[in-house]
């Protein structure tokens, strides 16, 4: 088991390939996931939404939840409040994750652990974006 925010996870997380979820991703531009979302598509990601009640965000169709996305996710990238997140991991466990990455502020420590138990690894209290510029 990996420690948390082990250099090799936030490489592998932003491996070009790598499918990425991005949970309370905003449509609104002035919010930092929305610019986080569209920063990864311009550096060629796919992501994908994770937005209750939106259709779609960035031009791409938004989903409920994780467990709905089709396909495989290798990323899951969350913009939540920390005391939030416990569902999230339950869903991105169900759905096979390799990654949960907890933006910066997203700190909880049982939900890490409770992912790090299921064989996901993690990444907290980091921005993506942040990692990806230092990394390039």
């Amino acid at each position: 088991m990996r420690p948390i925010n082990d250099p090799k996870t936030i490489r592998e997380a932003l491996n070009p390939d790598s499918r990425i979820a991005i949970v309370g991703l905003s449509p609104k531009p002035h919010r930092d996931s929305h610019k986080v979302g569209q920063y990864l598509i311009d550096h060629g990601y796919e992501i994908v939404p994770v937005r209750p009640k939106a259709d779609e965000v960035l031009g791409r169709k938004a989903y409920e939840s994780i467990t709905d996305i089709e396909g495989e996710v290798d990323v899951v990238d969350v913009f939540l409040n920390p005391d939030s997140v416990g569902p999230v991991v339950d869903a991105a466990i169900e759905k096979g994750a390799k990654i949960i990455w907890f933006q910066l502020g997203v700190v909880n420590e049982e939900a890490a652990e409770k992912a790090r138990q299921a064989g996901l690894h993690v990444v907290m209290d980091r921005c993506i974006k942040i990692e990806h510029g230092e990394l390039t």
